[in-house]
């Protein structure tokens, strides 16, 4: 699974599952771009793009620190002409980072729905937009949206959420025919539980005991950046089935408390982008 002179630019990178896939692929040889909006410590919100691009030259890799809001397209047009001028080439580009808001379509605010349509889908189909010209010319890229299989019985209760996180995986089930040809890939990743990050701390859901590590989300993550893209394109995976699939048996060592394993969760319930 080493990565040996790829490039890989992540969204929502400063803190949570972001930071752990960029970590888990600098150890396997991957220079990092770390895209995120937080540039100052936050006592309550810890981690910024400085702090992580830190630890991955701390791994012996490269790291570029780059602010950018997703939402703001001339932003990220912006941050991946710095990093091509950097490093040359963008081979992985994984869509992490989110917007979280869960009410009734009654109850939504049409500034929320933006928020995470914003956030969500258009801030994938921007990055995966502006990268996608580097990666074709090269002949090779892997994009990874963090997205769920698309499951219209889960939207009832949380609909602006739903099209936001659907749209992400239409994307990469479209796109994938899209450049099919190009040995480009374009799959999609979600948990099957509920992953420890800022977001199940900060919203309350739940707690330790049915958590599990986002380095399981990382592991997958290298699994698929391992194929060869015109090989594994246009799926919408579960971390654990897919692990499975690879021959994965044992799954202990992703539990946050090592007595419990945690309960696989409908859609309703989870949340990973962060």
């Amino acid at each position: 699974m080493r990565l040996d002179g790829r490039v890989a630019f992540i969204t929502g990178a400063s803190r949570g599952v972001g930071r752990c896939i960029a970590l888990a692929l600098a150890r396997q040889g991957a220079d990092i771009v770390v895209a995120a909006k937080t540039i100052e410590p936050n006592p309550k919100l810890p981690g910024t793009i400085h702090t992580t691009a830190a630890e991955v030259e701390a791994l012996g890799r490269r790291a570029l620190p780059v602010q950018v809001d997703v939402r703001d397209e001339s932003a990220v047009a912006g941050a991946v002409k710095t990093a091509l001028g950097r490093f040359g080439r963008i081979d992985i580009l994984v869509n992490n980072a989110g917007a979280l808001f869960w009410q009734p379509v009654a109850d939504t605010p049409m500034p929320r729905f933006d928020r995470v349509m914003g956030v969500n889908v258009r801030g994938a189909f921007a990055c995966t937009r502006e990268v996608l010209p580097a990666m074709i010319a090269q002949g090779w890229g892997h994009i990874l949206m963090m997205s769920p299989p698309v499951d219209p019985s889960a939207a009832a209760g949380k609909v602006a959420y739903a099209v936001s996180k659907f749209g992400m995986t239409l994307i990469a089930h479209g796109l994938a025919g899209e450049v099919a040809d190009r040995n480009v890939a374009c799959n999609a990743l979600w948990p099957a539980t509920l992953i420890e990050s800022y977001a199940t701390i900060n919203f309350a859901l739940g707690d330790a005991k049915v958590w599990r590590k986002p380095d399981i989300l990382a592991d997958a993550a290298l699994r698929i950046f391992a194929k060869e893209p015109a090989s594994f394109t246009g799926r919408a995976l579960i971390d654990e089935d897919f692990l499975r699939a690879e021959g994965v048996t044992d799954f202990a060592c992703y539990r946050c408390d090592p007595e419990h394993e945690p309960p696989r969760v409908g859609f309703d319930l989870r949340f990973t982008a962060g």
